[in-house]
């Protein structure tokens, strides 16, 4: 995938509000049922209207390669791959290709969160000290009028449900305070070249100003990575093992990693820039948010909760099901329908300004009118800063 700005466009414009994403999709092992769209109330010559897209956004060099899934009532609908995984190397895109998921990784370790309170191991409003003691005094930088910035204590302390909903007033290392983030190099949300724990990347982050008072706004940022940090604190486990036994095997999410396995090396999807010319452009092989990572020679000691994982479609669709389902996918139980609800219902009224809203780890449509874009109240999703996105649309 590419990072570019046609992430919204492509969003609306291509795909169905159903569950639908834009990854790859295996075809071995224990797999979704497939039907035929008008057997549950679609059209196959609308769906038809995505492959015609799709590949114009590849034949048009907008994008290198692309794949897209999509579920109606448990049942794919639809699925196609066009493009390539690898331009250089002539390799055309195939639905088994693994992607680099980055922030699709945010809804996976929110889910781990409220695992973690239906077992009764924490509770989504305890203080993040109460796992974290970093975290038991933070300040804000303070803008001044006229330019520059004032450290002061923050107004109260960080709740879990504060970094659920990114509202904790944490960032990514820029805004107010950013020059401090800068010098400690903890900036963007990528962690794969840190040759450290990720507790303990989290850990300096305190000592940090952060740019907005907890409770005080929307400000997307290092939320889901501390929640990483408190699933390992509170589980005992490395967030990777954690995903692992909770969630990663009991849904058949056979694909979905940190780091890749090597043997599954050619399957990963090839990362491409956007040019100054609108072309795609091979992204450098070095370390760094605008390279193709360190997801297969790197250190592979720091799990990213908030943009780490790696994974298919197929898996992808497997974790949505479940959502959809209310917490469950064949036999494996991971939620009640009370938490998925409530996971899903809007926690912030508008989002900056917007039709939409955000739960515990999703942006939700709270508005159709006015919006501009298909969709229905109720509908949640996100995307990754690779260029994936994916939707669930409940009614």
């Amino acid at each position: 995938m590419y990072r570019s700005p046609f992430g919204n466009a492509l969003r609306r414009s291509v795909f169905l509000p159903l569950v639908a994403l834009a990854l790859a999709s295996s075809v071995s092992g224990q797999e979704l049922p497939h039907a035929i769209p008008e057997d549950v109330g679609l059209s196959a010559t609308r769906l038809e209207r995505l492959t015609q897209t799709l590949d114009a956004f590849v034949s048009d060099a907008k994008l290198p390669g692309v794949v897209a899934l999509v579920l109606r009532d448990g049942a794919v609908v639809y699925e196609h791959a066009a493009g390539f995984r690898d331009i250089e190397a002539g390799d055309p895109m195939r639905t088994d290709a693994i992607f680099r998921i980055a922030s699709q990784t945010k809804a996976l370790v929110s889910v781990g969160i409220l695992m973690l309170q239906e077992d009764g191991a924490l509770l989504i409003g305890d203080r993040v000290s109460k796992y974290l003691p970093s975290f038991t005094e933070t300040t804000v930088a303070a803008p001044r009028e006229g330019g520059g910035y004032d450290v002061v204590q923050a107004n109260r302390s960080i709740t879990i449900r504060d970094l659920l909903t990114h509202t904790a007033g944490i960032g990514y290392g820029g805004g107010p305070g950013g020059d401090r983030w800068s010098a400690a190099g903890i900036t963007g949300w990528y962690f794969a070249d840190r040759d450290e724990p990720v507790r303990a990347t989290v850990d300096r982050m305190p000592s940090l100003p952060f740019p907005s008072q907890p409770g005080e706004r929307f400000v997307y940022g290092y939320n889901t990575d501390i929640l990483g940090a408190v699933i390992e604190q509170v589980s005992g486990l490395s967030l990777e093992a954690f995903l692992k036994s909770r969630i990663l095997e009991p849904l058949d999410m056979r694909d979905t990693h940190f780091y890749l396995p090597t043997a599954k090396r050619e399957r990963l999807a090839t990362v491409y820039n956007q040019g100054a010319e609108l072309q795609v452009v091979r992204a450098p092989d070095g370390p760094g948010m605008d390279s193709q990572g360190q997801y297969v020679n790197g250190p592979r000691q720091s799990f990213s909760g908030g943009a780490g994982l790696l994974s298919t479609a197929r898996d992808y669709a497997r974790f949505l099901q479940m959502m959809q389902n209310g917490g469950s996918l064949n036999g494996a139980h991971l939620l009640s329908p009370t938490t998925v609800a409530l996971m899903t219902s809007n926690h912030i009224g508008d989002l900056n300004g917007t039709a939409m809203g955000f739960g515990l780890g999703f942006q939700i449509r709270r508005d159709v009118g006015g919006a501009g874009q298909p969709g229905s109240v109720g509908e949640y999703g996100w995307g990754g800063a690779y260029h994936s996105t994916y939707w669930v649309d409940p009614s």
